[in-house]
């Protein structure tokens, strides 16, 4: 894998760059770590004077504010989280409008939930104000939303927020900041044999078995999530890193040449839409399919109810589904033309027979090619 060429910081145009709370915050202190951070914005300065965008997805909100909250420890409860992030998101802004403001940079706050990436419209509505923002020379800032979403829908962790931010701008590289220089074969911190992966040329079940437990404390995601990342970035045609973010000056160290883990870009030629429903993360049932259907699918044919076998879930027209074989791997996701209940009902059904199963004659397709992705 060492023989891949290997992307450079210095030569990106746009630049997603994910900071988490446990290099952003000092947990004794509940207080931003200012030297690292003005080091950090010294850094997006220099990114933003040799022309390249940059777009934050920081972590913290939570961590600042479990101090003055009387909760510095202990697990929090939903509602308390949601407390700390409406108290902590202020702190936040305020720390980074100061330090990039400081260097002749406006900060712009943008706060997300999964919802505004997996409905179309709103995804399209927060891709033009991002593009906005960077047209007119601001530094984006992103986070959850955290006050509002709840345990069942929300992203849990910003390596996935920053892939599909990065997936949602065309950015082409994402910068996963960590306390690691990158992926390893296995946990170094328990095997003493660990090789460092340098580059990645693609997502393979080998990659995805490397992936660990999340590291304590404030940090909620792990090399696990930072491997979903790279799934949605690499699908997107952006390629990713991990890099360590300890250090002072991570991103200038990056740029230098410092030992990370790059992920390449695919090359898929996938339109947006396509890549927008590839990369959705909240599928809403799965249709399983016999192996003629999957014939039909790889042959380019849209997902006829004729080829169904089962339907699970609850899912609305237009949700998100997997479609998967048999055997439950997966094929692909797409945009289901009817809702679970009717979809069940014409499972197995040709065309001319919906209109006596349902009442109404409906679509032919139960996920039209236009609206279907084959992983």
């Amino acid at each position: 894998m060492t023989d891949l060429v290997t992307p450079s910081l210095a030569q990106a145009r746009r630049v997603v760059v994910k900071i988490g709370s446990a290099l952003l915050v000092d947990p004794e202190l509940a207080a931003p770590r200012e030297t690292w951070l003005a080091s950090v914005a010294d850094d997006i300065a220099a990114l933003r004077a040799s022309g390249t965008e940059v777009v934050l997805v920081s972590s913290g909100a939570i961590a600042l504010a479990r101090h003055a909250l009387g909760m510095p420890h202990r697990a929090l409860r939903l509602e308390e989280k949601q407390a700390a992030a409406a108290v902590g998101q202020i702190r936040l802004a305020q720390a980074w409008s100061s330090v990039l403001s400081e260097r002749g940079l406006t900060a712009a706050q943008l706060l997300l939930t999964p919802d505004d990436t997996e409905d179309r419209r709103r995804y399209l509505n927060a891709r033009a104000t991002l593009d906005t923002l960077l047209s007119l020379g601001c530094v984006p800032v992103i986070n959850e939303n955290d006050t509002i979403a709840t345990a069942e829908i929300r992203f849990g962790d910003n390596d996935r927020l920053a892939a599909r931010v990065a997936q949602m701008i065309d950015a082409d590289q994402l910068i996963l900041l960590s306390d690691i220089d990158g992926l390893y074969t296995a946990d170094p911190r328990n095997d003493p044999d660990a090789q460092h992966i340098p580059v990645v040329g693609a997502m393979t079940a080998e990659i995805d078995a490397m992936g660990g437990a999340p590291p304590p404390g404030y940090s909620s995601g792990g090399m696990r999530t930072k491997l979903v990342a790279a799934h949605i970035a690499t699908d997107s045609g952006c390629a990713m890193a991990i890099a360590l973010g300890k250090r002072s000056h991570p991103l200038a160290a990056l740029r230098d040449g410092a030992r990370c883990t790059w992920f390449l870009p695919g090359t898929d030629s996938r339109s947006a839409r396509k890549r927008w429903i590839a990369g959705g993360l909240t599928p809403m049932g799965d249709i399983t399919i016999d192996d003629g259907a999957i014939r039909a699918l790889v042959q380019g044919g849209s997902l006829l109810p004729a080829g169904v076998t089962m339907v699970e879930g609850e899912f609305s027209r237009g949700d998100l589904v997997r479609v998967v074989s048999k055997t439950g791997d997966e094929l692909g996701r797409g945009l289901c033309a009817y809702k679970a209940e009717d979809a069940r009902r014409i499972a197995g059904h040709r065309s001319e027979e919906f209109e006596s199963v349902l009442g109404w004659q409906g679509h032919d397709e139960l996920i039209h090619r236009d609206n279907l992705v084959l992983l």
